[in-house]
């Protein structure tokens, strides 16, 4: 009688903005652990979501899933460059990498010059045709002809991230893939990344859901202060970051009204993923260069280049 085994390891999820890699991991976790919106470009950092898999022989493996920011094919300011170094720190540090494309925008410049990167990695490479329910099969199978054509991936998987069609296939791919070996972390963690971060993210996607027409996409957000309170309540106090007076002006809204909203969404998300009421209050502050603070690269656990 064998023993059931168990596997752990980093799957790499790269891709070019908006591919919908955030969801993705989301959908493979079964939790929320980073943030989706319109707006291209609304992951910054490595987010590290935990998902656990059945194994073929009755173990269990820990995927430990590298949501990275989007791959830009030319980065032009201080922050693109330390997201896209992050971006490939991430795929070269794991034990497989998986490339994420919108099967319906199709090949373009920036997912060549990825599958150009990655015919360097030693790892084992995944292709993964995102948002097929709304692309035709024979799209799709061209597609999948084009891309194996530049690189060869040990299989290509066709999914729907947003309705979880196909996702549980993948990730028992990923789960074999990965070396034997002990959990690296709890099983009952879904993500390894600071409360007081992830708080900031929440109140981002807000920030992004609501305003993504009219926002920069410089603003930031940044939790101040954390309080556990006696009642088993948490007050968050949180700063957002903008660039210009007239950007606070649309933040802030006629009234307050649009800060208020983005607060009480923020607030309500928070509050599901914590388990706890929330007390959140949200400050807009014009910090013109926050974009050259090396401390806020820091802080979103991004390298500073000079």
């Amino acid at each position: 009688m064998t023993t059931p085994s168990s596997r752990a390891g980093f799957a790499a999820i790269v891709g070019a903005p908006n591919a919908g890699k955030s969801t993705l991991v989301n959908a493979m976790v079964g939790s929320k652990v980073s943030i989706v919106s319109p707006k291209v470009q609304t992951t910054r950092m490595r987010v590290i979501g935990i998902a656990m898999a059945d194994l073929a022989d009755g173990g269990r493996a820990q995927v430990v899933l590298v949501d990275t920011p989007g791959i830009f094919r030319v980065a032009k300011r201080r922050l693109e460059r330390a997201m896209v170094a992050a971006a490939w720190r991430g795929a070269e540090d794991a034990d497989l990498v998986a490339l994420v494309v919108d099967a319906e925008r199709g090949v373009g410049q920036e997912t060549r010059a990825i599958v150009e990167r990655l015919k360097q990695s030693r790892a084992p490479r995944f292709l993964i045709l995102n948002k097929i329910d709304v692309v035709p099969r024979e799209n799709l199978l061209a597609l999948t002809s084009e891309l194996n054509a530049l690189l060869p991936f040990e299989r290509t998987f066709m999914v729907s991230a947003l309705r979880k069609d196909g996702v549980p296939d993948v990730l028992a791919t990923f789960a074999a893939t990965l070396p034997p070996g002990p959990f690296l972390y709890p099983e009952d963690q879904a993500a390894d990344l600071p409360l007081r971060l992830l708080a900031a993210e929440v109140t981002r996607e807000q920030v992004f859901l609501q305003l993504h027409q009219e926002l920069p996409y410089e603003a930031a957000v940044e939790t101040d202060k954390w309080e556990d309170r006696p009642d088993g309540s948490v007050r968050i106090e949180q700063t957002i970051h903008v660039q210009r007076d007239g950007q606070r002006a649309i933040f802030l809204g006629k009234g307050g009204a649009r800060i208020k909203q983005i607060g009480a969404r923020a607030r309500h998300e928070l509050g599901e993923m914590l388990e706890r009421p929330v007390h959140l209050f949200l400050h807009v502050k014009v910090s013109e260069r926050w974009a050259d603070d090396p401390a806020h690269y820091r802080a979103i656990g991004l390298d500073y280049e000079p």
